[in-house]
């Protein structure tokens, strides 16, 4: 069984397409505490950009940022999303339940680096870590969303109760996995909305507070 493929644009995110194998196996053993183990995975990628001004780090980014295909447009983070995992089955009686579920999530976070940071002065420096931080944040809480509903997808597919055949079963199960995926999907988006209505606001926050910690900084010095 697969899930739908799914796609979606965000502020910092590119949300490739979403799937998930879970493969059945009828195994003729008694029924027992169904088992479960959740699988995941994390790694971070960079991408290089140019520009020695605010304005051309911008065109860098909407040049050199991961592609949405969905819209053919291109995002300052990214963080690709993919679902798997098996499903067992045991028999007994002609009845049939889950006898295993072993749910994988695979999160690839993708991170802008710029290559003239080094060089840059003080205003422009300042503002490109503070973007770059909150980036990251951004990428790190998506990746945090999908490791709650992979946990939660085993969670409910283990808890199935048996049903008169195999085929049933396995209908179940798609569905529940479909659910979850639905409520991931969801979750991701809510998370989108709240952060693109903030961004401003937060930007003008996060500035400040760095300033004020250099000027403290400098103080103690």
């Amino acid at each position: 069984m697969k899930f739908n493929r799914r796609e979606r644009a965000s502020m910092s995110r590119l949300h490739i397409p979403l799937r998930a194998a879970l493969v059945a196996l009828l195994v003729g053993v008694p029924f027992g505490n169904a088992s479960g183990e959740t699988l995941i995975s994390k790694r971070i990628s960079y991408f290089s950009i140019g520009g020695r001004t605010a304005a051309e780090l911008d065109k860098a980014l909407s040049a050199s940022g991961p592609m949405m295909k969905s819209t053919g447009t291109r995002h300052p983070g990214a963080t690709r999303i993919k679902f798997g995992g098996t499903v067992t089955y045991v028999s007994r009686d002609d009845r049939c339940a889950v006898g295993s579920a072993k749910v994988t999530l695979n999160t690839r976070i993708i991170l802008p680096r710029w290559k003239y940071r080094r060089q840059a002065g003080r205003d422009l420096a300042l503002v490109w870590d503070t973007l770059a931080s909150d980036i990251k944040r951004h990428e790190e809480r998506h990746a945090e969303i999908a490791r709650i509903h992979a946990r939660q997808m085993e969670k409910a597919l283990l808890s199935l109760k048996a049903e008169d055949s195999c085929e049933r079963m396995q209908a179940r199960v798609a569905e529940v996995s479909a659910e979850e995926v639905e409520r991931h999907d969801k979750d991701q988006a809510r998370f989108d909305r709240t952060e693109a209505a903030n961004f401003d606001r937060r930007m003008i926050r996060l500035l400040q507070y760095r300033l004020e910690s250099l000027k403290k900084n400098a103080k103690t010095r």
